[in-house]
């Protein structure tokens, strides 16, 4: 059961890579946590390349089976949106715009307190800059949230994974579950043998998300 591996109120999920596929993955455990009548809500970081609601709380959604919710709407599940598609320290220099962060934290406790898990999907990968000084580990760091990894069959991908988790080792932020990207592989050989090689040496949890049909 998801929620036996998810106890923890809330999650930061981040991947190998920007394409690892986080937000089906996000949205796939959020879905299974539903199923199992855990009352749950995702969030995502900061946005780019969009306006108006986040595309990829949409996508969660779509993922989901459900509509989108009041605090999709209003904007809490994720306040900060960014037009051009791009690292988030570039956006914020394209919009003209300064880093408010603390709007995303924000929303983070007003989730907290009318959910029983929040998942917060963030924009790329571990070392992305958010501003010139600040990368998302150090988000993750000061706001002290365990992580949820997620990584694929990709060729690099072990070296990507087990980089991550050293860094993140190195940082003392606890890794509470690797999720392996199904719906991202290469040949059969390569992505058996990716999934029994980090089942082999890593320590974390490790669950499979299916490949998705997204409606």
């Amino acid at each position: 059961m998801i929620h036996e591996l998810l106890p923890k109120k809330c999650y930061f999920i981040t991947g190998i890579d920007t394409d690892a596929g986080k937000t089906c993955v996000t949205g796939y455990l959020s879905r299974t946590l539903l199923e199992e009548d855990v009352n749950v809500i995702t969030q995502k970081l900061i946005q780019t390349g969009n306006t108006g609601i986040s595309e990829d709380i949409e996508l969660h959604r779509r993922i989901e089976g459900r509509p989108l919710q009041e605090v999709d709407l209003d904007g809490t599940t994720c306040p900060l949106i960014y037009s051009y598609p791009c690292s988030p320290h570039m956006a914020l220099t394209i919009d003209g715009r300064a880093p408010q962060y603390e709007l995303a934290t924000a929303s983070t406790r007003a989730l907290l307190a009318k959910y029983d898990r929040v998942l917060i999907e963030g924009a790329g990968g571990l070392m992305v800059p958010l501003t010139e000084e600040l990368l998302t580990i150090d988000y993750i760091q000061q706001q002290e949230l365990p992580v949820i990894l997620v990584t694929t069959a990709k060729l690099g991908s072990i070296n990507h994974t087990l980089l991550n988790l050293e860094v993140l080792r190195k940082r003392d932020i606890p890794v509470d579950l690797v999720v392996y990207n199904a719906g991202i592989q290469t040949d059969d050989r390569i992505t058996a043998e990716t999934e029994a090689y980090l089942r082999r040496h890593i320590e974390a949890p490790m669950i499979v998300c299916p490949t998705l049909e997204i409606h």
